[in-house]
């Protein structure tokens, strides 16, 4: 009998390799890797979307920019290159929804700080007076690590147009002069492509857990 097992203990090992194998193939097939969606400007409420990019349908990603962070550096693409990264809106003397949204930020920095895969990037909404000192100040005040997260200023029209035409997520519709003012509570996800995987609002606590989960999803593709 032990003569019977040991003559074909090898045989049954590789059927238990190749059961194993095909049970796992099975799997994967049964469950399907998570992906998240290419958000294009046709897959958003047109309330979010600018007129002139509402029929786009592939293709679109966010346009190249030049901005300015809290310590005066200059800010473009390059920074967030082969980067994930999660961008909103907001302005420093805000006291209604920006507070929310800050400290969920602040939460996202803690829980990725030993991640250099993720970044953040915060555009002030109204930069004529959100200047760079007043970034550094509010990021000094707020724990903002500067190697993770860029609070951003500049030319209003190109941040405004980049929150209609680009991250596709403001709710009005304004040529940026004095009395244009935009409002969001939107989170934007962004891959390493320059592409809109996701949104979340940021000023929901469930929502950031599905921000989360989403981000460790993007880093497997």
């Amino acid at each position: 009998m032990l003569n019977f097992f040991a003559k074909y203990k090898f045989f049954g090992i590789f059927l238990f390799v190749l059961s194993a194998i095909i049970i796992s193939i099975i799997y994967q097939i049964l469950k399907p890797e998570e992906r998240l969606p290419v958000y294009q400007p046709d897959m958003v409420n047109y309330e979010l979307v600018d007129s002139t990019v509402q029929e786009v349908r592939k293709y679109h990603i966010i346009k190249d920019f030049e901005l300015y962070n809290q310590n005066g550096d200059t800010i473009t693409q390059d920074f967030y290159k082969d980067k994930i990264y999660i961008a909103d809106f907001f302005f420093t003397t805000c006291q209604t929804i920006c507070p929310v949204m800050t400290g969920h930020m602040l939460e996202i920095q803690e829980k990725l700080k030993d991640d250099p895969e993720v970044l953040l990037l915060s555009h002030t909404v109204i930069p004529q007076a959100d200047s760079v000192p007043q970034l550094k100040k509010y990021a000094l005040e707020k724990g903002i690590d500067d190697d993770k997260w860029n609070l951003v200023t500049g030319d209003k029209k190109q941040i405004y147009d980049l929150a209609r035409k680009s991250y596709l997520a403001a709710k009005s519709e304004g040529d940026a002069g004095p009395f244009d003012m935009i409002h969001t509570e939107n989170f934007v996800l962004v891959d390493k492509e320059k592409r809109i995987r996701g949104f979340y609002d940021g000023t929901d606590p469930e929502a950031i857990e599905n921000l989360m989960h989403d981000v460790e999803i993007l880093k497997k593709e």
